[in-house]
């Protein structure tokens, strides 16, 4: 699922300390397979009293390309625990993952985020309305909000998710099918008073993708998440006098 390089997971071994299921997955690892050595990461310097955020990310399905590793070296390297499930478009193996890292690593338990890429964008806006008291919020790269699936039924829970949508300037074109979706995403959570963070992407490359890449993102992606985690709640707020 994960193209990992065997020289990241030595380097990480090494400077993580992780336990010895990352050389060879021992029987307790062996009954866990939602977290083996490629779909885990750690942070440097993790710290087994300190309960972490837990990033879950959502590759598209058929994105063989996709590197934990790199993603989460190149996001933070020491702010996160993160995580790929097995089956990145299924939310029993998202959950089960999840559950996984709870069991084993040390979980801020209300610090959950999905972060989805493309139709796995799309898939972590669905599984974070259908489950909005399971996560502390969802950022889709490139991936459209699901509109028409009646997804704002746990209202009053879905509408406190925060939740953030980054694409490049060509998706958003006035005359494009997604800028049209983007338009219909933003009325209905006015409308809702839901908690959406829109950001749009200048595409510098002259490659001829037609996507602004994922690590010219995950920088911005590391920030509104840290401003969340360091958000103070309203019920706290005290007045300046």
């Amino acid at each position: 699922m994960v193209n990992q390089s065997s020289r990241w997971i030595e380097d990480c071994s090494s400077v993580h300390g992780v336990s010895s299921c990352w050389d060879g997955l021992s029987s307790d690892c062996s009954i866990q397979p939602e977290v083996e050595q490629d779909r885990v990461f750690l942070p440097l310097g993790y710290e087994p009293g300190y309960d972490y955020p837990l990033l879950v990310w959502l590759p598209q399905s058929a994105d063989t390309s996709f590197d934990l590793g790199r993603t989460m070296m190149r996001m933070s390297l020491r702010n996160y625990l993160a995580v790929l499930p097995a089956v990145p478009s299924d939310s029993e193996s998202c959950f089960q993952a999840i559950d996984a890292m709870v069991d084993r690593y040390s979980v801020h338990h209300r610090r959950v985020y999905l972060i989805g890429v493309g139709a796995g964008g799309e898939n972590a806006f669905r599984l974070a309305c259908q489950n909005p008291e399971s996560f502390a919020g969802v950022v889709s790269v490139n991936g459209q909000f699901p509109v028409n699936e009646g997804l704002l039924g746990q209202f009053e829970c879905v509408r406190s998710l925060p939740m953030m949508l980054c694409c490049d300037e060509r998706a958003n074109a006035a005359d494009s099918l997604m800028a049209r979706d983007i338009d219909k995403t933003l009325r209905l959570f006015h409308a809702a008073g839901g908690l959406l963070s829109l950001r749009v992407y200048r595409d510098k490359s002259k490659s001829g993708f037609p996507r602004v890449q994922l690590a010219d993102i995950v920088g911005d992606i590391d920030r509104w998440i840290m401003d969340e985690v360091c958000r103070v709640p309203n019920d706290q707020v005290t007045a300046l006098v």
